[in-house]
């Protein structure tokens, strides 16, 4: 069985930083790649940031751009986003994802989500 266990939410004024984790757990699997999504009241969730299984590709959306980092510790299968000059349109649950080779076929796991609040 695999489970993604997010942490690091919280409330943070504008401007401020966060990071978040997710740390993979199970056995049996191949990792493809890990990343975040979020979704904010009433949208639809929406790509964040993404990273390759050794870390040496990342993608992230336009408007995050040279504020969020995303990275990954290959010892742990843990990935974290660190979320710099924070604004209050990031405000969003936000959710780990992972793609992942299991039994030779490739799934898709998601994290019960970790919300963030950017507020003053």
């Amino acid at each position: 069985q695999v489970q993604l266990v997010e942490s690091g939410g919280g409330l943070v004024q504008p401007g401020g930083s966060l990071r978040l984790s997710c740390a993979l757990a199970g056995s049996t699997f191949t990792i493809k790649s890990m990343g975040w999504f979020r979704q904010a009241p009433g949208k639809q969730r929406e790509f964040v940031a993404a990273i390759s299984v050794f870390g040496t590709n990342t993608d992230y959306k336009e408007s995050v751009k040279g504020r969020f980092t995303i990275s990954k510790d290959s010892a742990t299968d843990t990935v974290y986003l660190q979320m710099n000059s924070l604004k209050p349109e990031d405000t969003a649950v936000y959710y780990c994802n992972a793609d992942l080779w299991v039994e030779g076929a490739l799934r898709d796991y998601w994290g019960q989500g970790t919300q963030v609040t950017v507020s003053s």
